[in-house]
C-alpha cells in the first residue's frame, strides 16, 4: 500500500509569488497632456524551469507598451512565477501541465499586478485579456515541429 501512495500523482502549488515587475514612464509629464488615443502592445510569454527532482518553476510574462506616435506613454514588464511540484506523472503529460496547467493559474496573479501598477502610475487600468494557454500551447508546439521538420530533411 505505501508503494502505491509513493507513485501517486502529485501536482502542489508550492508558492506564487511576483519575480519581476517595472513601469517607465519615459516621457512624463508632457506626453500626459496628450489629448490623442495611445497604441497598446501587450507581448505575452511562458517559461518552466526544473528547481530540482520534481519542482518547476513556472514564469509567465507580460510587456505592455503604450505609445502615442513614436513616444512611449509608459512601458511596464512583468514576471509572475510559481513552484510546482510535480510528480509520477506520466512524461507525454508533462509538457501540458508545464505549458497549459501551471501558468494558467500563475496568470490570473499576473493580470492582477499588472492593472494595479498601471493604476498606480496613474492610468487607467489595463486588463490583459484571459489567454487560452492551451491553443498557445499548441502553436508552439506546431511551431516547433515547423522548425524541426527541416532540418530533418537536410
Amino acid at each position: 500500500m505505501a508503494d502505491q501512495q509513493a507513485q501517486d500523482p502529485v501536482f502542489q502549488i508550492q508558492r506564487v509569488y511576483l519575480k519581476d515587475l517595472s513601469l517607465e514612464q519615459p516621457n512624463s509629464p508632457a506626453i500626459l497632456l496628450e489629448q490623442e488615443q495611445p497604441t497598446v502592445d501587450i507581448q505575452l510569454g511562458v517559461d518552466a524551469q526544473p528547481v530540482a527532482e520534481g519542482i518547476f518553476e513556472i514564469t509567465v510574462a507580460a510587456t505592455v507598451q503604450t505609445k502615442i506616435g513614436d513616444k512611449t506613454v509608459f512601458l511596464v514588464e512583468a514576471k509572475q512565477a510559481g513552484i510546482f511540484e510535480i510528480r509520477h506523472l506520466p512524461e507525454e503529460q508533462m509538457g501540458a501541465i508545464l505549458g497549459i496547467a501551471c501558468p494558467q493559474i500563475v496568470y490570473p496573479y499576473l493580470r492582477g499586478n499588472v492593472a494595479d501598477v498601471i493604476q498606480r502610475g496613474g492610468f487607467p487600468p489595463v486588463h490583459l485579456a484571459e489567454i487560452n494557454f492551451q491553443a498557445m500551447y499548441e502553436q508552439q508546439q506546431a511551431q516547433a515541429a515547423g522548425q524541426a521538420a527541416p532540418s530533418l530533411a537536410q
